[in-house]
């Protein structure tokens, strides 16, 4: 399963949101793992963070983390530099941004459901 998330940076943030991201404690990312996270990137464009998370289960990972001490001290820490935070509430399941297009999904779609790739 992918979600991908918006967030945003207090003006002013970016440097140090960066920086933070360079000593991201190894005990939360054994933990985000564990959650079942296969991956997961951010891109930042000026305040604009978007995350691609790669997941078993986004409702799990929220789960497992939401009460999880190293997250709860990682999320006081980025509450710092964001203006719109990361949801890990039950409505944040729901945060996911949608998907405007997919290549693989349009590629399924051509005449005789053979992907031009694969002729």
């Amino acid at each position: 399963m992918r979600i991908s998330l918006h967030t945003r940076l207090r003006p002013g943030t970016e440097e140090a949101y960066e920086r933070a991201h360079q000593e991201v404690p190894a005990e939360l990312l054994a933990a985000i793992r564990v959650a079942g996270v296969r991956d997961w990137t951010i891109w930042r464009s000026g305040l604009d963070l978007f995350h691609l998370i790669d997941c078993e289960d986004y409702g799990r990972l929220l789960d497992e983390l939401r009460e999880l001490d190293v997250n709860v001290a990682w999320q006081q820490r980025m509450d710092r530099y964001l203006d719109v935070a990361h949801d890990y509430t039950i409505a944040g399941t729901a945060a996911g941004l949608p998907v405007a297009w997919d290549l693989s999904a349009s590629l399924d779609m051509l005449p005789g459901g053979v992907r031009q790739d694969e002729r």
